[in-house]
């Protein structure tokens, strides 16, 4: 029943004020008041994104997804692309680039908007270009010190979340095309994940990384943002049941990592007053941030699912957190961040979210435990 608010009330709402038909491209966000954008750029995650949504859309029936697919397409395969390879980073309101930087992070969310709109348009027509962006993206973005660089030109301090996220694009390009060079490209992140990135010690995943790789620390801590904690836990879920479906040799170590990434999230980072996820917190558990924006919270919801023995009660504590985020605005809208106190301001809902909640609320496992 949790898709109901995704194909009744916000798809719908998004197809009719977040695309700019006109013009070919996606709107940045919807105002909660108005409906209206203020923005006067384009991001490539926001096309990809929403070419992501849109595609989860199509699947569940809904009217104008398909045709919000394929203008996606066009934009990622047409303005998008640099002729010397790669993606912008950014465009103007005509879809011309204005910066030219090319991010990994935003690249990967190209590689997923492939991979997702697979069900739409065909593999067969998609294939060729998610393996040549992932060969790229190999070539190009390769660190000397292990992973990836954050951009071309690079950029410091290196981070986890690109890692994360070109993780969960080749996993789903493994899916979605069946060709083994996505899966293998997958395991060499969760190999970089177990040796370089999750920090034993701590049981924790810290945000920011030095050149050679190493956590960057203040006072021998560093910065953990939860949300990606509980990414991790279901990208990690992801790959195991991906690597045993292949036969591959199963990694005793990743439930280990998995179990530590969970118990210090619950431990350090849901906020007993208002049972909401903290945006960020030290690795000794101190406090950062303790205002909580909305991804954390789908994100412990795609976590939760895969609990050990996980059962609905599991998820009803996230599922509650998730709808403060609902309260007091249209359906179909969210406020995008609360306070410490759990209050929310009228800042406009931004079109990058609505991945997160589609990815969270269309997850078969959540589904299969929320029915």
């Amino acid at each position: 029943m949790r898709t109901r608010w995704l194909e009744d009330c916000a798809w719908p709402l998004w197809l009719e004020h977040g695309v700019d038909w006109k013009r070919r491209a996606f709107h940045e966000h919807v105002d909660l008041a108005s409906l209206r954008c203020r923005a006067e750029f384009r991001r490539l995650r926001v096309a990809a994104r929403q070419t992501y949504v849109f595609s989860k859309a199509a699947g569940h029936g809904v009217p104008g997804a398909r045709d919000a697919v394929s203008l996606g397409l066009d934009f990622l395969r047409g303005p998008a692309r640099l002729a010397d390879g790669g993606f912008a980073w950014r465009f103007d309101l005509d879809n011309r680039p204005i910066d030219h930087t090319r991010d990994l992070y935003d690249h990967a969310f190209v590689l997923l908007a492939f991979a997702a709109a697979t069900p739409v348009v065909g593999a067969e027509s998609l294939h060729a270009e998610a393996v040549a962006l992932t060969e790229y993206i190999a070539e190009n973005f390769a660190h000397p010190a292990g992973g990836y660089e954050e951009s071309i030109p690079s950029a410091m301090p290196r981070r986890q979340n690109p890692h994360m996220h070109l993780l969960e694009a080749l996993l789903a390009a493994h899916d979605a095309f069946g060709d083994e060079l996505f899966f293998d490209r997958a395991e060499e992140l969760v190999l970089i994940f177990l040796s370089r990135l999750f920090q034993a010690a701590e049981g924790a995943l810290p945000e920011y990384f030095d050149a050679a790789l190493a956590p960057q620390r203040e006072a021998g801590r560093f910065l953990v943002e939860p949300g990606h904690h509980y990414e991790w836990v279901w990208l990690l879920d992801w790959y195991a049941r991906s690597a045993a479906a292949t036969g591959r040799p199963a990694r005793p170590e990743l439930r280990q990592a998995s179990d530590s990434l969970f118990a210090f999230a619950g431990r350090f980072a849901v906020d007993p007053i208002t049972g909401l996820v903290v945006n960020s917190v030290w690795s000794d558990g101190a406090a950062r941030d303790g205002g909580f924006r909305l991804w954390p919270q789908t994100e412990r919801l795609k976590a939760e699912a895969r609990r050990e023995n996980a059962a609905s009660d599991h998820l009803a504590p996230a599922l509650v957190a998730l709808g403060k985020h609902f309260e007091g605005v249209r359906p179909g809208l969210w406020i995008e961040r609360l306070d410490a106190d759990g209050h929310g301001g009228g800042d406009p809902a931004p079109a990058s979210s609505l991945y997160h909640l589609t990815a969270a609320l269309t997850d078969q496992a959540v589904v299969a435990l929320t029915r």
